[in-house]
């Protein structure tokens, strides 16, 4: 008789565990490389406090979780940029919504230098001089006699995206410049290489000198106010306007909590 209580204890456990993992909310988002960690940290941060929810955040880039968006498998699309009129266009003809834009944090593209070079300072035409190949050597701009080295994201990232059309003015990158898949490996490379030059979210800027832009830093009071000459906002797409579940999520986001992890991570809250 205790056995089959124990038994029925046991089965009535796993009915209410597995009832409780069923009730559940799934919340899928993806998209830009310089949001992944603020997201993974909301994420958690939220969860923590809404049993009945489950946030799954992959990165990608802002390319890749607007794609998503635009097939469908993708809840929020996380953007280092703004959405292209194809883009929202496509989404239209799919979807008939021009999809929701919602400004979640700010930052301002940082431009990493390696701790041991003595530049400290660029302007905004030798910066676009350097990464269109026009300006080769650090000695073009106060520095050594050596060649600068020119690392990037891929073209498949909003900040390499945002870079080209805000720096660049919509030049090519050089031929020389190396692309790689993430923020932190552009980190890495810069870190290693004493004649290194990289770009990317400021959250990222550990181990590597933050170079001053026109004579500014990416600080907070100059990239909240808009004087750091590269600043952005940060976005999350959705295809409708927020409901349910996500849209506790997304006014958690907004809310003094969830802005105060944006600051917590190394961007900037609205």
């Amino acid at each position: 008789m205790i056995k089959k209580s124990i038994v029925v204890a046991v089965i009535a456990l796993i009915v209410v565990g597995f009832c409780g993992f069923m009730a559940q909310e799934k919340i899928t988002v993806k998209g830009s490389d310089t949001m992944v960690i603020l997201s993974q940290r909301w994420a958690e941060s939220y969860m923590n406090g809404h049993q009945d929810v489950s946030i799954q955040v992959t990165g990608g880039g802002s390319g890749t979780g607007i794609s998503a968006l635009i097939n469908g498998t993708t809840d929020i699309c996380n953007s280092s940029r703004p959405m292209k009129q194809s883009e929202i266009q496509k989404l239209k003809e799919r979807f008939g919504s021009m999809g929701v834009e919602i400004p979640c944090a700010k930052d301002g593209v940082t431009i990493y230098l390696n701790e041991k070079n003595s530049v400290t300072n660029l302007t905004m035409d030798q910066l676009k001089k350097i990464y269109t190949g026009k300006i080769t050597n650090w000695k073009e701009v106060g520095g050594k006699d050596d060649k600068i080295i020119l690392y990037s994201r891929e073209n498949n990232s909003g900040t390499y995206v945002f870079v080209k059309d805000n720096v660049l003015k919509g030049q090519d990158y050089a031929p020389a410049c190396q692309n790689l898949p993430g923020t932190a490996a552009v980190v890495n490379a810069v870190s290693k290489d004493v004649n290194g030059i990289g770009y990317g979210g400021h959250g990222y800027s550990k181990g590597v000198r933050m170079c001053k832009i026109n004579g500014i830093e990416p600080n907070e009071a100059n990239i909240g106010s808009g004087k750091y000459p590269i600043s952005r906002n940060l976005y999350m797409y959705l295809r409708n306007k927020p409901s349910g579940k996500i849209k506790k999520f997304v006014d958690w986001i907004l809310s003094k909590d969830g802005q105060a992890v944006v600051t917590k991570v190394g961007y900037f809250p609205l």
